[in-house]
């Protein structure tokens, strides 16, 4: 006993050194086999939301690829995030979508502080957070978090959209039972579309005086069309973040038509 007690003290830092080891490997065992593993559930809007990292909106050859991402695994090939569903709406201004992903995480509780570790980042709603798929990696912000599965109830209504000042071939544009599908939902459909005049002329924007007769006739379109939306704190949500209310405007780009500049103008 003596002896090996002077061998420790001769060769104390290895000695040190071995124990460490020897813990370290003892936490990793426990953690990996023996503890059992806690799961989150994150709602994620793709692209990142912080100031000094904002990126553009995913092209369509990005949202396929996240369309077909499933799971993301540690070195053990146990799974670490999950994707349940990929929702995605084309935005006005461009060929870019505002995607959403809704993912089961598995991830370390910090104690009792009830805050949550992924891949030894803290996370919470409004945080960044990184996927490394073996097809694809992105990086989102989290919208939403939860120790439950987020169930997503969505709701039908009729929705009136009216738009001055359109030009006839836009009118002419809307194909007839028009549809969008958001990867998950039809959450648009085209149910009746109206044409009306306009005794209403549009000004110049440089105040000069209207030429009736160069002035292309503009009309007046009342657009009826049914749409899946989510109710929450007494606000009605289409497509995740776009609040629905009378006299604010309401877009939706489907692949055949792009609905800007529409005025909700009744919701039943």
């Amino acid at each position: 006993m003596n002896e090996v007690f002077s061998f420790a003290k001769q060769r104390s830092f290895f000695v040190i050194f071995l124990v460490c080891v020897l813990i370290v490997g003892l936490v990793a065992i426990y953690r990996l086999f023996l503890s059992k593993p806690t799961y989150v559930y994150v709602k994620v809007k793709v692209g990142q939301g912080l100031w000094w990292a904002n990126t553009m909106r995913p092209n369509t050859w990005f949202v396929e690829a996240i369309k077909q991402a499933k799971e993301e695994v540690d070195l053990t090939g146990q799974p670490i995030a999950q994707i349940q569903r990929v929702r995605y709406y084309r935005w006005w201004g461009g060929g870019q979508y505002d995607t959403y992903v809704t993912v089961k995480l598995r991830v370390s509780k910090l104690g009792k502080t009830g805050k949550y570790n992924f891949k030894r980042a803290t996370i919470g709603v409004g945080t960044p957070i990184d996927f490394e798929f073996p097809n694809v990696q992105f990086s989102g912000t989290i919208m939403q978090l939860s120790e439950k599965p987020i169930i997503e109830k969505y709701i039908e209504k009729t929705v009136y959209m009216t738009k001055k000042y359109a030009y006839l071939w836009e009118y002419d544009a809307i194909p007839a039972g028009d549809t969008y599908f958001d990867g998950k939902d039809t959450v648009f459909v085209l149910l009746e579309k109206q044409l009306n005049d306009t005794n209403e002329v549009m000004k110049p924007d440089n105040g000069g005086m209207v030429n009736l007769q160069q002035t292309e006739q503009r009309k007046y379109i009342i657009v009826k069309a049914k749409i899946k939306i989510r109710e929450e704190n007494g606000q009605l949500i289409f497509g995740e973040e776009q609040i629905i209310t009378l006299g604010n405007g309401f877009y939706v780009v489907t692949p055949r038509f792009g609905y800007n500049e529409y005025v909700v103008a009744r919701v039943e």
